[in-house]
């Protein structure tokens, strides 16, 4: 009979998107050797909790934030020494949210909560960098298969801004007018009626939403959301 002693812990990585900058969450160590350390939101799961509900509740509980998009990225655990107080395996999420509808607010070990830019950010503890590192890519793979950029934005949103998320995020150009012409072909955005002023011209430009219902139907008659770049 093997004799273990693992603990099993779930991590975090929740990136915000505002004003051309991806920005990815990170809380303060309250307590213990990495106390003042910046690290990911998380923490050991609880023998009756499912890993998801973990993830969850620690996103809460660290830094006051609930998520509407969370997947779960991968498992961390074969450096059997990345954290030195005992053997930890650890489940790391990853999950998307618009920081403007946050305030955020550190509590039970967490000592702070902040938004860092991802390409700068403060030296992380633990493995939680590579965390990051696979989370950021992961993004932009599936930035190009499935519609989850739009989870970055607000519910009402110009369509440059779309456009300025995809170039953030992929790190590069885009032909912003095929990538226009190939996302209203979808269906899936519609334009309000609404105007807004854009920039120091105040030249106005139109609001768009997009339609997850429209979306959902579409799935069911498998619809392929595909936005490929040269």
């Amino acid at each position: 009979m093997i004799d273990q002693n693992i603990k099993i812990a779930v991590d975090g990585i929740v990136f915000g998107y505002e004003k051309g900058i991806l920005y990815v969450l990170a809380v303060q160590q309250r307590f213990g050797k990495l106390t003042n350390q910046w690290v990911l939101p998380g923490g050991f799961v609880k023998d009756d909790e499912p890993l998801l509900a973990a993830v969850e509740r620690e996103l809460k509980e660290e830094a006051g934030i609930t998520v509407n998009y969370l997947e779960q990225l991968n498992t961390f655990g074969d450096n059997i020494h990345r954290d030195d107080r005992f053997r930890v395996i650890s489940v790391a999420y990853f999950a998307l949210v618009n920081p403007q509808n946050f305030v955020l607010k550190a509590d039970t070990d967490a000592k702070d909560a902040k938004w860092f830019p991802v390409n700068q950010l403060p030296a992380l503890g633990y493995d939680h960098s590579d965390m990051i590192t696979l989370a950021h890519q992961r993004l932009k793979n599936k930035l190009t298969y499935q519609p989850i950029g739009f989870d970055l934005l607000g519910e009402e949103f110009l369509f440059s801004d779309l456009e300025n998320l995809y170039c953030c995020i992929l790190e590069r150009d885009i032909d912003r007018r095929n990538f226009r012409k190939k996302i209203l072909s979808f269906g899936i955005v519609n334009e309000t009626d609404k105007v807004v002023k854009i920039g120091a011209s105040g030249r106005p430009g139109k609001l768009f939403t997009f339609d997850k219902s429209k979306y959902n139907q579409l799935l069911k008659d498998n619809f392929q959301f595909d936005i490929r770049f040269a």
